[in-house]
């Protein structure tokens, strides 16, 4: 979780679930029956869902009379991609801007109704996949919400169906990694930028040197002959660095 505190707002990212990864130990009473299980969300769940839902709301601690941000009104964003569900959320509570700046914001969770699984096993461990579900809003927690929590689930009767209500929480520590992975693999032109004029910086030092080499007094070019024989071997592990301008230093040097 990223926490941006502005002047009347505060901006929070970051990932809600990863999905395919399996959370800790959930005992629920699924298919007629209360079992322990490892759970992980099929990738594309959550983008089918979005899709659905053109009005999920962001709530802190899943309290429906603390409605922060929603996705109709764009101050909340929520995508699936190659990780899982991120948010990026632009919250005007007072309340929450000031839990932001005393460090009190610990995490994410999503509510939502499953609507189909998979059952099956790996190892010792059965493992429920979550293949379709009705995203219906994602949380900010506070540090009222204890860490114990992360990969249980909670219970909470919908008021117009026999339906249970689910939640879930991604562990602080998977979430992080997750974004820590995510911008990783990002590769912007601002470092690209940076690696060439690295590179350019390398070629420069390199032709200057030669510039040089070639402006030594006659008198003085024996003794710097004898120094760069000296330091021969020094001088070839420095050209394996740059063996890609080798032929460019040597047709320099001739000239």
């Amino acid at each position: 979780m990223n926490v941006e505190i502005r002047e009347d707002s505060v901006r929070i990212t970051g990932y809600v679930n990863a999905v395919e990864r399996l959370s800790k130990p959930i005992t629920e009473n699924i298919h007629g029956k209360v079992r322990t299980f490892l759970e992980r969300i099929k990738a594309g769940t959550f983008r089918k869902a979005i899709k659905r839902n053109n009005n999920i709301l962001v709530l802190l601690n899943h309290d429906k009379n603390r409605v922060l941000a929603t996705t109709k009104n764009d101050t909340a964003k929520l995508v699936e991609d190659n990780i899982g569900l991120r948010a990026d959320v632009t919250i005007y509570d007072k309340d929450v801007i000031e839990k932001a700046r005393n460090n009190q914001l610990v995490g994410w969770s999503f509510g939502f109704y499953p609507n189909s699984d998979d059952l099956g096993s790996e190892g010792k461990n059965e493992i429920r996949t979550i293949t379709d579900l009705d995203l219906l809003e994602v949380s900010i927690l506070d540090d009222t919400k204890s860490p114990a929590y992360n990969g249980t689930s909670i219970y909470a009767r919908s008021e117009d169906a026999n339906l249970i209500y689910r939640t879930r929480m991604l562990e602080d520590e998977e979430s992080e990694e997750r974004e820590e992975e995510s911008e990783s693999e990002i590769v912007t032109d601002e470092k690209l930028d940076s690696l060439a004029n690295r590179i350019a910086e390398k070629i420069v030092e390199k032709m200057a040197g030669a510039e040089e080499e070639k402006t030594i007094p006659e008198d003085e070019s024996a003794e710097e002959e004898k120094e760069t024989d000296d330091n021969s071997t020094e001088e070839g592990k420095r050209d394996i660095d740059y063996s890609s301008f080798e032929e460019r230093i040597s047709k320099l040097k001739r000239t």
